[in-house]
């Protein structure tokens, strides 16, 4: 059992390892518990599952019929014999926690958040496997239109439309309407051959938010898209603090120093692996979901 998986709920880890010999997942009981319950404190996380099976077994549940131990990497480094979940097993953890964060948890676990954000999630994992975007169109608008509609056809009607209406947030305007042709013609020419200038252009991109919804997610896309055909790198955004990244966003407007500093920092050469982009969607999602 050496392939392991992590993926991110609201800035969680949740681990699994794969069952070569079962041809299935185990997924790790206390990372689910800590993510459910957003708890941290990995002690309050194993009392309450020690709860929870005691409490299946006076009730003659399945749930811990679903659960086993396997050794997992800690954050020490170290391995540590841990409880794992199976798939099925995940559905009926998440109904004995039965409150809405559990739900919640079950939806995205499943794919089957139907909310506008679930449904374009779904989609954004399977870009992995896609060939969407042509190398010619990276880094373009063309590109980012693909990527937008791709994201969010059938779910908006103005999918990979660029905006013809004025749009603000937070107190700021994003670039006019009646501009924003010429605004997105002059973005597509800057120079992308150094992170600096990748950077900038992304930026700005951000600053034109050339759809009604959706910019934030698609042109993640797009800059990551840019990085791994110009240097070869792409971002880890699982490295990048949600709140620190919404700050260095805003601040960006005038000063492009903080978003360029997490970037970079962030940086990784793994432009070939699964989990680090699967990583990378769940965090680009997380971004966007209120408080």
């Amino acid at each position: 059992m050496s392939k392991i998986s992590i993926r991110f709920y609201k800035d969680r880890k949740v681990r699994a390892l794969w069952d070569e010999e079962h041809n299935h997942w185990w997924f790790s009981v206390l990372d689910i518990v800590g993510a459910i319950n957003q708890q941290d404190d990995h002690i309050k996380n194993r009392n309450y599952w020690k709860y929870l099976k005691t409490k299946s077994k006076k009730e003659n549940s399945e749930l811990v019929s679903h659960t086993t131990q396997l050794k997992l990497t800690a954050s020490d480094g170290k391995k540590y014999n841990t409880d794992v979940i199976s798939q099925d097993g995940v559905d009926k953890l998440a109904k004995a926690i039965h409150n809405q964060q559990a739900m919640a948890f079950l939806d995205w676990f499943t794919y089957s958040d139907n909310t506008i954000d679930g449904q374009s999630r779904k989609k954004a994992y399977t870009l992995w496997e896609s060939d969407l975007v042509a190398d010619r169109d990276v880094g373009t608008v063309k590109g980012l239109q693909q990527i937008h509609a791709y994201l969010f056809g059938g779910l908006y009607d103005f999918a990979g439309q660029i905006r013809t209406v004025n749009i603000a947030k937070g107190g700021f305007q994003f670039a006019m309407a009646q501009f924003l042709s010429q605004t997105l013609a002059t973005i597509e020419q800057m120079p992308e051959t150094t992170f600096e200038e990748i950077a900038d252009k992304y930026v700005e991109m951000n600053i034109a938010h050339p759809f009604r919804e959706g910019n934030g997610r698609a042109t993640r896309i797009w800059l990551d898209l840019i990085l791994k055909k110009q240097l070869q790198k792409c971002v880890d955004w699982s490295k990048i603090d949600k709140n620190d990244y919404l700050n260095a966003m805003q601040k960006s407007v005038a000063n492009s120093s903080d978003i360029k500093q997490l970037l970079q920092s962030a940086l990784t050469d793994k432009i070939n692996d699964r989990e680090t982009f699967m990583k990378g969607i769940d965090y680009s999602y997380y971004y966007e979901q209120a408080e």
